[in-house]
């Protein structure tokens, strides 16, 4: 009769605790995955919302503003690439060298990382030629409309590059800073992108 007893205290004590959550946890049956399956869904709604902006990039563009205080105009062109994983920002800029006759070009390639929820990106332009090393990528933290992007180099130096949408006039702005070894931060760069026609 005593093992009988036994038994069914132990029976009850599994059926209270064993599948209902540890004591004083909180935590009930399920916890885990329903936790997960909401991370999930916050890394998808992350994702929507990083593709939606880009896609508002997508385009032909007429950049103006100033690059070293000088005035400049560039075209733009911006598309998805690689079964609509990376958008391809292709900048043109219209005025020859006169050191070699050649404008500058720049090749840019943005993509959303979900499992960092960050962007990252590749800048490639005919400024200087790159080794690919991985403080060269571009990193940002999403920020409303805004895609503040770091690109760090091996001396401790970095460039800020900011990407703005503005939603009410359908343009993007660029503000691009240089950011020396010791944080003084200098402007480089102050440019609008409007749609072409």
């Amino acid at each position: 009769m005593r093992s009988f007893y036994r038994c069914v205290v132990v029976l009850v004590f599994a059926l209270a605790f064993g599948c209902g959550g540890a004591p004083g946890t909180g935590v009930k049956a399920g916890g885990s995955a329903a936790l997960a399956q909401d991370q999930a869904t916050t890394q998808d709604q992350a994702t929507a919302a990083a593709v939606a902006l880009m896609d508002k990039m997508t385009g032909q563009w007429l950049v103006t503003g100033t690059i070293h205080n000088e005035a400049t105009t560039h075209d733009v062109d911006v598309d998805w690439v690689l079964k609509r994983q990376y958008i391809r920002i292709h900048e043109v800029s219209p005025d020859k060298s006169a050191e070699d006759g050649i404008g500058y070009e720049a090749w840019i390639y943005l993509v959303w990382d979900a499992k960092q929820g960050e962007y990252a990106v590749l800048w490639l332009d005919s400024t200087a030629a790159t080794n690919f090393a991985p403080e060269g990528i571009g990193h940002a933290k999403p920020d409303g409309d805004r895609i503040p992007i770091v690109i760090k180099d091996t001396d401790g130096s970095a460039i800020h590059t900011t990407f703005a949408y503005d939603r009410a006039k359908d343009s993007w702005s660029w503000a691009i800073d240089n950011v020396g070894t010791s944080g003084e931060t200098s402007p480089f760069a102050r440019m609008t992108l409007t749609r072409k026609k």
